[in-house]
């Protein structure tokens, strides 16, 4: 055998040992583990048709401690007294019990002329109001018309107070022209529309 067969042979072994090497670099990968995916899926196949029961650590459990307990049994605080209970005077009066409360007030003023029972007013009749409660309620839309509660939100609807600054006072009372002469004027202009005349053209 010359010595170019034998350099050439020993060119080729080395080769393939690089790429056995690297081939087994890309197949059996650890992934951090002392196993080959290769061992890995041998020995899930050997666990899963195992017959033998899987092996428990032993595990130290240590005792639970005791339950401490007072000296003196006798003397023990009370229990809380639960407040959400039917005995308690702030309890929330349901529906049924109003409803009933305020039938038996109407059979007990049942010969009292001055008595008004909640129960009687319809919904189409709706709530009374006094004279006073009348002029109250007037005065306060009148206050709201003329803008002067720019100053707070009485709603939670109403925008911010940065919003409804103005520069002049005085132009929260003008109102503009009123509706009844906005509808007089479009009546005119439907009157004369197709006519060829303008709104202010009263004469030919």
């Amino acid at each position: 055998m010359s010595m170019t067969q034998m350099y050439r042979m020993a060119g080729s072994m080395i080769v393939l040992a690089a790429i056995g090497l690297g081939t087994t670099s890309c197949m059996g990968p650890t992934y951090g583990t002392d196993k080959s995916s290769s061992e890995q899926l041998v020995d899930d196949l050997g666990d899963a048709f195992s017959l033998a029961p899987p092996k428990r650590q032993n595990l130290a459990y240590q005792p639970r401690g005791a339950l401490v307990k007072p000296a003196d049994d006798k003397k023990l605080v009370a229990p809380e007294q639960n407040l959400a209970t039917r005995d308690n005077p702030q309890w929330v009066e349901s529906p049924e019990e109003a409803r009933a409360r305020l039938k038996q007030e109407a059979d007990d003023n049942s010969n009292n002329g001055n008595y008004r029972s909640p129960l009687a007013v319809s919904v189409t009749e709706g709530k009374v109001m006094s004279p006073e409660q009348q002029r109250a309620a007037y005065r306060d839309a009148r206050k709201l018309q003329d803008g002067r509660y720019s100053d707070r939100r009485r709603f939670m609807s109403d925008p911010p107070l940065d919003y409804r600054q103005v520069d002049d006072p005085a132009k929260l009372q003008q109102l503009g022209e009123s509706e009844r002469a906005k509808e007089a004027r479009r009546k005119k202009e439907a009157e004369i529309a197709g006519t060829g005349r303008k709104w202010y053209q009263v004469w030919d």
